[in-house]
């Protein structure tokens, strides 16, 4: 039934890029670099590429970027409609300014990985990942925090609820589940995907969520409901008139990244597991939910909405040197027509299985919160 409901639900979830924004190549020691139009990979040990094999029997790109001064890793699990091509300016520039290390992987059937995404095979992608930063990079599950952008939210929150002594996890722009991105249900059904809703209270460490006020993909309420249930509350960061696809640009959003990773390296390990043990779910205008955030955060806040004009760094003396996801060579938005109709297609897809279920008796009567991809 897993599979089945992981099939149907990946015919209306997934729009890898179409080509992927980049190529592999091989240098002079045969060690692997990305060739991409948007960026050249430097020609350091600072960024190694691999390929990894998942359980699933698929080949996935994964992307390292080492920080010689970083004490913690940040796996990265990136939204609909990007590769790690697309991803590599924003990985570059996160370790550099908040000094961690940095896996990122492209999800099955994305870049140049292998096979075709399904939700199971995205489990499967970010266990493969995990996997390699143990066992090639020897970083402990401790030192690692998982951070999860859109859809990327769901394999992050499955492998949260298997890794007791994580250190924390990053919610972007995350979604309750994939239905619940379309239609406004109040429960959960077999065919829905990335039952996000249903994991996070199983999740025993700090949460911080960013999602943007006007986000016209994937509503608010999805990040505050999120929020909302999770056990171990950091501030979350609520960016006054940020969208989907655009909030590295706002200057907070770094400024907010760099005071959650002071705080969690600071926290003891063992404060992390008593502080799992003793968070229960509360409302967030609740007193006992704001102190239950341990020194880890103040009270929930709106971003002024201010965009950072040197785009992710805050510093004036480290300017990005970059473009942002949000936007190609070109200027033209990433998230295309194209995709859009497919998301329009996805949601007459999604209508016949709500009909099926006796959701509705007419799919038109349920207007959908989005017209693009998650």
């Amino acid at each position: 039934m897993g599979n089945a409901t992981s099939s149907m639900a990946s015919r209306f979830a997934f729009f890898p890029p179409d080509p992927p924004s980049y190529n592999l190549k091989s240098d002079d020691g045969g060690k692997l670099r990305i060739s991409s139009e948007v960026c050249d990979q430097r020609e350091d040990d600072e960024v190694e590429v691999m390929k990894v094999v998942t359980k699933r029997g698929n080949s996935i790109v994964c992307m390292y970027v080492k920080n010689k001064r970083a004490t913690l890793t940040l796996l990265y699990s990136h939204g609909n409609a990007a590769d790690i091509g697309h991803m590599y300016p924003i990985f570059t520039q996160l370790s550099l300014h908040l000094r961690l290390n940095l896996m990122g992987y492209d999800y099955s059937g994305y870049g140049q990985s292998s096979g075709k995404a399904s939700e199971q095979d995205t489990y499967a992608d970010i266990e493969a990942a995990y996997r390699c930063l143990k066992e090639k990079f020897g970083v402990k599950e401790e030192d690692i925090i998982l951070y999860g952008q859109s859809v990327g939210s769901g394999p992050t929150l499955e492998l949260a609820t298997r890794l007791p002594r994580l250190r924390a996890v990053i919610l972007h722009s995350p979604i309750m589940s994939g239905l619940r991105v379309m239609y406004p249900v109040k429960k959960s059904f077999w065919f829905d995907i990335y039952k996000n809703i249903d994991k996070i209270p199983l999740v025993n460490c700090p949460i911080l969520v960013i999602h943007g006020t006007e986000d016209e993909v994937v509503d608010v309420s999805h990040g505050k409901t999120l929020w909302e249930l999770s056990n171990v509350k950091y501030e979350p960061l609520w960016i006054k008139g940020g969208k989907h696809c655009n909030l590295e640009l706002y200057p907070e959003y770094l400024r907010h990244l760099r005071q959650f990773i002071s705080a969690i390296e600071k926290l003891p390990l063992p404060s992390l597991e008593e502080n799992a043990a003793d968070h229960r779910t509360t409302p967030p205008d609740d007193e006992k939910a704001k102190s239950s955030m341990v020194q880890l955060g103040e009270k929930p806040r709106c971003s002024t909405g201010k965009r950072d004009k040197s785009r992710l760094s805050t510093d004036s003396k480290e300017k990005s040197r970059t473009s942002t996801r949000s936007t190609d060579r070109s200027g033209k938005p990433r998230n295309s027509t194209d995709h859009i109709d497919k998301a329009r297609n996805s949601f007459d897809r999604l209508g016949e299985m709500v009909r099926s279920v006796g959701l509705c008796a007419s799919v038109d009567c349920i207007k959908p919160t989005i017209v693009s991809e998650v």
